[in-house]
């Protein structure tokens, strides 16, 4: 006998339907589909939530529910890039009261979001079909005992879900909103297409209006809220989840997903007796970075490690350096000088122009059979993949980009392209005040150039730099034509303000 299927209206007078029949249940509601499928349905059990306690609390969280569904969504998704965010929050958009519950709907995921293959071994652990929740990812041990290869994607997607995530929550800091519970549990990726979707939306905090409904999920909560959450939540002294709370959780999750191991889980015990006590310790008051350069105190022990966790969880094979120079220096400011400093905490857009510059430094792997298919440029003359140590033969091309500050005075930008064969040159390579975001327009989007090498040459091919100069004979490439990549050559990509200039570099490996 099939569900029966209800129908009832948004609190706005939008009329839905839902089946009866139960599809998921979490921390905080239990989640229906609607008859098509295109949307779902979400109750919050008044088993799991305290709200339904007091008619304020339960006021007070209409309220909340109501902004994020209307002022908020509206905001978001009527705003600058609107298409663009549908597709990188799971963002509910209507309120629902009935049978006296409080619910919201949502768009269902895109269906890369669920597993294809499920896990190794005919599916064994029944994964198949369930969503990709990023937990799965985010340790070595789950990539390599459980995952099908298929599912695993590339190391170059798991920077592309870095810049993903990161976008999504600027832009909800820039609406004056935390997420709260930033973490693995809360992001849908899918490293086969590179994509992330940040769920969950509906916990959001307003700093001043509306607080926090949890702490946050462990992993993942800041040093500060671990040592404060004794203390009740009137206390002055207590720190709750915010915009600085996300920024740590931000930070651990691009970490986790680029070295499958967590930052400040190392070798150091603090309470040999009391596990929670450890626990709090480790994560809260006397929080290390395991990597950092000179307190090594909370060092991996590589003797404690699994064969399945390695090489990722010790850090002494694949150190956090291998993600390059920009991301290195955030890692830095995010596990040394920010652990216990909130203030001191990369932004968001810190790290989504870090993560872009980096996709810029990427070389593909020589070897077919490396795991992880690309690698960071290490600025050395014999380049080589840290992943499987496979040395890259031949001549690398580098591009190194500079902008004008006054008509004729070229600065450089910190910002290097790599080049390798099928690379791309976009709009925002060849003018500095173009970032690759949701403004983009669709005449940004599309490529302007790319690189090929043909005969032992390197050769970069005009699709749409109207400005196109070889400076140094002074000849304009036209649309169409090409110029070749020789050591020292400088080559002008546009003329318009913040217009960038290349200068070729030629590594021989």
């Amino acid at each position: 006998m099939s569900a029966k299927i209800i129908k009832c209206n948004t609190v706005d007078g939008r009329a839905i339907e839902f089946v009866d029949e139960v599809i998921a249940s979490g921390a905080m509601k239990d989640v229906y589909f609607s008859p098509d499928r295109s949307y779902v349905v979400c109750f919050f059990s008044k088993e799991k939530n305290k709200f339904y306690e007091s008619k304020a609390a339960l006021e007070q969280q209409k309220d909340r529910l109501k902004e994020i569904v209307g002022n908020k969504w509206d905001g978001i998704f009527n705003g600058v890039g609107g298409d663009y965010w549908k597709n990188i929050f799971c963002w509910p958009d209507g309120l629902i009261e009935y049978n006296d519950l409080l619910g919201i709907t949502a768009p269902t995921y895109k269906k890369y979001y669920f597993f294809a293959y499920g896990s190794k071994n005919n599916d064994f652990l029944k994964i198949k079909g369930k969503e990709k929740e990023g937990k799965w990812f985010a340790s070595a041990n789950n990539q390599n005992r459980f995952l099908d290869d298929r599912e695993k994607g590339s190391w170059l997607n798991y920077l592309k879900i870095g810049i993903l995530i990161s976008r999504a929550v600027r832009r909800m800091h820039a609406a004056g909103l935390a997420h709260s519970d930033l973490s693995y549990k809360n992001v849908l990726i899918d490293p086969v297409t590179g994509s992330a979707c940040v769920i969950d939306v509906d916990g959001l905090v307003v700093p001043g209006k509306y607080p926090p409904d949890v702490v946050g999920t462990p992993d993942f909560i800041a040093p500060e809220v671990v040592m404060t959450n004794h203390l009740s939540k009137e206390d002055p002294k207590r720190f709750l989840p915010s915009i600085a709370t996300d920024k740590h959780a931000l930070a651990v999750l691009i970490y986790m997903y680029l070295l499958y191991r967590h930052p400040l889980r190392g070798g150091k015990i603090h309470d040999m007796d009391d596990p929670q006590k450890d626990e709090n310790m480790g994560m809260g008051e006397k929080a290390l970075f395991v990597e950092h350069p000179t307190d090594h105190s909370n060092q991996v022990k590589s003797n404690q490690l699994k064969s399945s966790q390695l090489p990722w969880a010790d850090p002494s094979q694949i150190s956090y350096q291998v993600t390059g120079p920009y991301l290195t220096e955030l890692f830095n400011k995010s596990f040394i000088e920010g652990l216990h400093e909130p203030s001191k905490r990369p932004s968001a857009n810190d790290w989504e122009t870090a993560l872009v510059k980096t996709v810029d430094l990427i070389q593909p792997c020589h070897n077919a059979a490396c795991s992880q298919k690309w690698y960071v440029f290490d600025n050395t003359t014999q380049p080589k993949c840290p992943f499987c140590n496979t040395a890259f033969i031949g001549k690398l091309p580098i591009l190194n980009l500079y902008s004008a500050r006054q008509q004729g005075n070229y600065r450089p930008d910190n910002h290097r392209l790599m080049v390798w064969t099928g690379q791309s040159l976009f709009a925002w390579h060849a003018n500095n005040m173009i970032a690759p975001n949701e403004r983009l327009t669709s005449e940004q989007t599309t490529r302007k150039g790319y690189f090929v090498l043909h005969n032992e040459r390197w050769w970069l091919v005009n699709e749409g730099l109207t400005d196109l100069t070889d400076v140094t004979t002074k000849t304009v490439i036209p649309i169409g034509g090409k110029i070749e990549l020789k050591n020292g050559v400088q080559i002008l990509l546009s003329k318009q303000e913040g217009g960038r200039l290349a200068v070729v570099q030629m590594v021989e490996a």
